[in-house]
């Protein structure tokens, strides 16, 4: 095996960059190595989709505005089980595999939690053998590169295919035209009504593929990912003619749908450029879906049976109307077929209460730019609200809240909703909210439709080839077997008490810490004490996740150390790592005060050496695979109802992180596996908080009784290296243009306090401590992406492996 990988890689580089392994430089080698894989994976889905199209099973087709990938060459060698033969072959020709490693750039499709959930779940689906296809938008930039420059973020342009575009195959073959804006003309004829779009706009839609490799399975899935060009030839007499903008305008309009993931949308262009991406995405998925089934079955009365359709979040919602159109108006289903089939097929997870993100689009927008789809939205709404009418006759506030389309406004989550056969939320506290409140009139209505399926993490990825020392531990303790049934980790329990294999947790975790500090003082020339605690807090920036809550604890920290500054404490680093969305203005100045105080902090060298805070700079898979082995306090410390679940805090407790957090989202769960003396839990529940919103949250009232919290704020007043954040401090007290302090940081402030206290106080007990540690990786097992999918599978999906 090792001769012949020599031999393929060899053969590449000769026939690609016309060298040799004596005269390759280390990108040639990654891009040679690269396409070696690809070509394993090309053969492994060539036999795979020939045993799937013989078998006639099943197949899902999984919709989602991102797929937080990360870099994919170590992850396949390690699904392939080919890491040392490659470690080996590379070794021979003068090359160090990490390095070559290192050279990959993370694929720019995703932002955080939602794709990285979505990426997990492909690899899953691989794993385990169902039949299944992802679909997504090619951007030639991710969300953006994030520079810190003064505290400042400064975004900058991601551009990730250089090095990122090797595991792409170019599909020609499988391209779509999609119509936007103009008029619709309907001309009725005995066959019944063709629709003629008058002035629209056509983009065409070209395929470029990716394939997810799973864990010692030779089933590989499919990323399809589309990228927008204009189908019409360029004008070449506009260019002779010296009119080369006008000559380049058409391409370059249509080529922006697929430029840039998440475009600010605090403009009407901003808005009409993200529902023109969702449209783009759904219109493009489901006419290749449709291509393929018909491909093979010739028919679409068997579709429904044959074809389950996932709308992941609410972006891909316009999937709805966009199969309705193409039954009605190409395959001139009548209505009640077309329906019958769509919500058969389509099934919904919704990601968030948060308001802001159960995305409605204004109504006069919708139908500038999707006049068709704003027809058929028009027709489902109508068809609804007689319905609803019928259940509750008169109750017109009611009906108007669960409509689709009320008040000139499309509401995409009421669309889901209707269409869907199945809606899952994705943690068990989660789904409650959205039975009881957000969705309970929906809920009523139907309620066979609502479940949950709690959120997973590719559990090989984030402990196996992110933690190795770990993975051989756990190999040694309970055998390998837990690398493909996660339910084995719990058997590591029966090890609490046994001191050599704690002792060995603690040492894996120092030296993942002294890994991790040389990675990132090589990376960003920041130090980073491996002595001290390691607190981490990595997420995307929002006010509901509360970094604002950890930075009040730490600037009390260094109020007492100011005071005091031999107070006996452990020596502690917080690490940060999150991006704030460009228009959001408080995330951005979180992000500057945290900043700030870290570089305060690192005047004093006294006090630096007991309390260190480090932001790290544009965040991003894999750093994460680097950070979270090392790390040794999770904050997951949400107000209580407002995260839907959390990945990130599963990632965490595999790798042997305490957590510290609420009762909200998946930490729930967390708490039900490990038992209350293995996480550490603060402040206000869900109920609580509504309580206490609905009789008048007064943020004041904890300011002016708590010395240490008064003493907190002066401090955000009178700043930090010069620089005051007044701005935070009456945005907690005063509210500014809104209420005070709208996530409550103040209110749980003493309770975190608290809990924090506890658990500097355990830190001194090594083997507690550790003994924690043990009965949290023992107790993950239930979050894997493996057990997330079979439900699915079994339950929403109704899929056989294949």
């Amino acid at each position: 095996m090792q001769n012949n990988i020599s031999e393929t890689i060899q053969s590449i580089l000769s026939r690609h960059f016309g060298a040799s392994p004596g005269e390759a430089t280390k990108e040639q080698m990654y891009m040679a190595t690269a396409i070696s894989v690809k070509d394993i994976l090309s053969k492994y889905r060539n036999d795979y989709k020939t045993l799937v199209k013989q078998k006639g099973g099943k197949r899902v087709y999984y919709l989602c505005m991102e797929f937080l990938l990360g870099a994919s060459l170590k992850t396949n060698l390690c699904n392939l089980q080919l890491l040392e033969e490659y470690r080996n072959a590379l070794e021979q020709m003068g090359f160090n595999l990490q390095e070559i490693f290192d050279l990959e750039p993370d694929a720019g499709l995703g932002n955080g939690g939602l794709g990285r959930l979505a990426a997990c779940f492909m690899d899953s689906l691989s794993t385990l053998g169902y039949p299944a296809t992802g679909f997504s938008i090619c951007y030639e930039y991710g969300l953006f590169k994030q520079k810190i420059v003064d505290g400042l973020q400064v975004e900058l342009p991601d551009n990730w295919l250089p090095g990122g575009d090797v595991w792409l195959v170019p599909r020609n073959d499988r391209t779509f035209t999609i119509n936007f804006g103009g008029r619709i003309k309907e001309s009725w004829c005995e066959n019944g009504c063709d629709i003629i779009y008058e002035d629209s706009e056509q983009v065409e839609a070209v395929a470029y593929d990716m394939m997810i490799s799973g864990a010692n399975s030779k089933a590989v899935s499919l990323l399809r990912l589309w990228k927008a060009r204009n189908p019409v030839n360029f004008d070449m007499s506009l260019f002779t003619q010296g009119q080369y903008m006008k000559a380049m305008e058409e391409s370059s309009n249509a080529e922006l749908i697929s430029k840039m993931l998440y475009p600010a949308d605090n403009h009407t262009e901003g808005k009409l450029l993200r529902l023109t991406q969702q449209y783009f995405l759904v219109s493009a998925s489901c006419q290749s879906i449709i291509r393929d089934h018909m491909a093979v079955y010739g028919t679409l009365d068997n579709f429904s049976q044959k074809v389950a359709i996932h709308i992941n979040d609410t972006h891909p919602a316009l999937v709805v109307p966009e199969l309705m159109r193409i039954f009605l108006d190409v395959y001139r289903f009548s209505w009640e077929r077309a329906w019958e089939t769509v919500t058969n097929v389509v099934s919904y997870t919704n990601h968030t209460v948060m308001p802001e993100a159960l995305e409605s689009w204004n109504e006069d927008l919708f139908r500038l730019k999707l006049p068709r789809i704003h027809m058929i939205v028009k027709e489902i709404n109508q068809r609804f609200c007689a319905k609803a009418w019928e259940l509750y006759p008169g109750d017109w506030g009611k009906i108007s809240y669960m409509a689709p389309l009320c008040n000139n406004t499309v509401k995409m989550a009421n669309l889901s909703i209707i269409a869907s056969h199945h809606v899952n939320g994705v943690s068990c506290l989660h789904s409650d909210i959205l039975k009881k409140n957000v969705f309970h009139d929906f809920y009523t209505m139907t309620p066979q439709k609502f479940g949950n399926v709690t959120n997973g993490i590719a559990h090989r990825r984030w402990l196996v080839y992110s933690n190795p020392s770990l993975a051989a531990l756990l190999d040694e303790c309970i055998g390998p077997d837990y690398r493909y049934d996660s339910s084995l980790l719990k058997n590591f329990k029966e090890f609490e008490n046994n001191h050599d294999v704690l002792n060995q947790l603690s040492s894996i975790k120092h030296q993942n810490k002294i890994a991790f500090s040389n990675m990132y003082m090589d990376k960003a020339n920041i130090k980073i004490d491996p002595d001290t605690v390691f607190d981490v807090q990595i997420k995307r920036l929002h006010e509901y996740k509360r970094q604002l809550l950890c930075a009040l604890r730490i600037i009390t920290l260094y109020n007492d150390l100011c005071e005091n500054p031999d107070l006996d404490i452990p020596p502690q680093t917080f690490i940060f790592g999150a991006k704030a969305a460009p228009g959001y203005a408080v995330a951005k100045q979180i992000i500057k005060l945290i900043w700030f105080i870290g570089k305060d902090i690192r005047k004093n060298p006294k006090i630096s050496s007991k309390l260190n805070v480090v932001f790290m700079e544009n965040y991003n898979v894999s750093l994460a695979e680097k950070l979270i082995p090392a790390s040794e306090i999770s904050e997951q410390i949400s107000l209580a109802g407002k995260e839907a679940s959390g990945t990130s805090n599963m990632k965490f407790m595999i790798n042997g992180a305490l957590t510290i957090g609420t009762l909200d989202g998946a930490n729930v769960e967390m708490q039900r596996e490990v038992g209350n003396d293995n996480i550490f839990i603060f402040g206000l529940r869900a109920d609580e908080v509504s309580d206490i919103w609905s009789k008048g949250y007064n943020a004041y009232s904890y300011y002016s009784g708590n010395d240490k919290l008064r003493k907190v704020i002066e401090r955000l007043n009178s700043g930090f290296d010069g620089q005051s954040f007044s701005n935070i401090a009456n945005y907690l007290i005063m509210g500014g243009h809104g209420v005070a302090d709208p996530f409550m940081c103040l209110a749980d402030y003493e309770s975190y306090m608290m809990c924090h206290d506890k658990l500097n106080a355990l830190y001194a007990n090594k083997t507690e401590w550790n003994k924690i540690s043990l009965n949290n990786i023992a107790g993950a097992g239930y979050f894997s992406a493996d057990r997330a999918i079979k439900e699915y599978a079994e339950n929403i999906w109704h899929l056989t492996k294949i």
